[in-house]
């Protein structure tokens, strides 16, 4: 079951709300999220009480973003444990929210593998494990996120002398998506307060806006210089001279280097290599996914067609909106094409930036190696599974 909360209306002066936090009120624990469906218009929280509920939140997108969504499984695992549920039926719930990103799955398999561990100490040292499991994942992508930042803002300075830098980035994914400040908004951050961002330009990402609404969001309360533009205006800025680097995530990365991230990405990357702008990716390794050899492999979300054939803003239409009561844009009965991402290859790709360093180039052998120095490798179970 999930409750929403108005917190507050959203601006660079409101309350800080995290993205996603674990309590324990009187009444049973819950997994409280940051409604992202209701931003930039108004700070709401989602109270999940129940595995069905973060499940739903993960499918409308209330919750979203590669790391944060390994964070959410790993806490769904914890709280079906906690409450006594079926934990195996909330695994399989979980994993299957979401076909794309590798991060679900990994959190998921992680709380469960602790949780099957204890089983000789029984449901309550279940439960414990569990919720410790999840607590170290959330822990882990917050470090995991200062150290991306760091050796971003590092790469920006190799490729970059002299500051200044005019980055173009895609999508969301700052705070929003993280335990922490994100992937390669969190390295945009970096470059803000060391002075040397000169402007941030933000696709506004369609058909569903993430990033006018989201990185918007983030960048004005941090004080960034930022420009929205449409996505189809993204050329006219490469073939001005006004993009310096683009800095966008992932959702998962094939063992390859292909890159798979919101729809609109692979366009930046092809039009990045003609202008000869660095394309630079920036994710944990988490989202490396070695068992997918080559990014064909890469299973793509299709997305509901009414979110390109409607126009509709979740926070005008109030809690629990759903498609088909928004504004047409198109004929009835138009047929839509609007896959959740698309997949950019190695060749086109600068560098990948991780926690555990930069592979550049960008190559098999590379990936494998940063991902085998991770200090997370040793709680990876093998990623079979996808989310965004």
């Amino acid at each position: 079951m999930g409750d929403q909360y108005e917190v507050s209306e959203a601006g660079v002066a409101a309350l800080t709300i995290p993205s996603l936090r674990w309590e324990e009120p009187p009444e049973g624990p819950v997994v409280v999220l940051l409604d992202q469906t209701r931003l930039p218009a108004e700070e709401v929280e989602l109270v999940c009480t129940d595995v069905p509920a973060l499940v739903q939140a993960i499918r409308t997108l209330a919750v979203r973003g590669a790391p944060l969504l390994g964070i959410a499984g790993a806490y769904g695992v914890a709280l079906a444990a906690v409450r006594g549920f079926d934990v195996d039926e909330a695994v399989e719930a979980l994993a299957q929210a979401r076909p794309t990103a590798v991060n679900l799955g990994y959190g998921v398999r992680r709380a469960a593998a602790a949780y099957r561990a204890a089983a000789p100490g029984g449901p309550d040292a279940q439960a414990a494990a569990a919720l410790a499991e999840a607590r170290a994942v959330h822990a882990e992508d917050i470090e995991a996120s200062a150290r991306m930042a760091e050796h971003g803002l590092a790469l920006l300075g190799e490729l970059l002398p002299g500051g200044g830098h005019r980055i173009l980035t895609h999508c969301n994914s700052g705070a929003l998506v993280s335990g922490g400040e994100g992937t390669a908004l969190a390295v945009a951050l970096a470059a803000h307060r060391a002075g040397e961002l000169r402007r941030l330009w933000v696709d506004e990402t369609r058909p569903l806006l993430q990033g006018a609404r989201l990185t918007a969001y983030e960048a004005a309360r941090t004080g960034m210089a930022y420009t929205v533009l449409p996505d189809g205006a993204a050329g006219s800025l490469f073939a001005g001279g006004e993009v310096d680097a683009v800095l966008i995530g992932a959702d998962r990365i094939a063992a390859d280097g292909s890159v798979a991230n919101k729809v609109g990405s692979y366009p930046l990357a092809v039009l990045a290599r003609y202008h000869h702008v660095p394309f630079v990716v920036v994710a944990p390794t988490s989202t490396v996914d070695l068992e997918t050899e080559e990014g064909s492999d890469i299973e793509v979300e299709q997305r509901p067609g009414q979110e390109v054939t409607e126009f509709s803003l979740p926070y005008a239409q109030g809690p629990g909106a759903e498609a088909g009561t928004g504004i047409p844009v198109a004929p009835l009965g138009a047929q839509a094409y609007n896959p959740a991402f698309d997949v950019t290859p190695a060749e086109l790709v600068t560098a990948i930036v991780t926690e555990a360093g930069v592979v550049s180039p960008v190559t098999r052998n590379g990936l494998a190696e940063v991902c085998s120095t991770s200090r997370w490798s040793k709680s990876r179970s093998g990623n079979g599974m996808m989310a965004e």
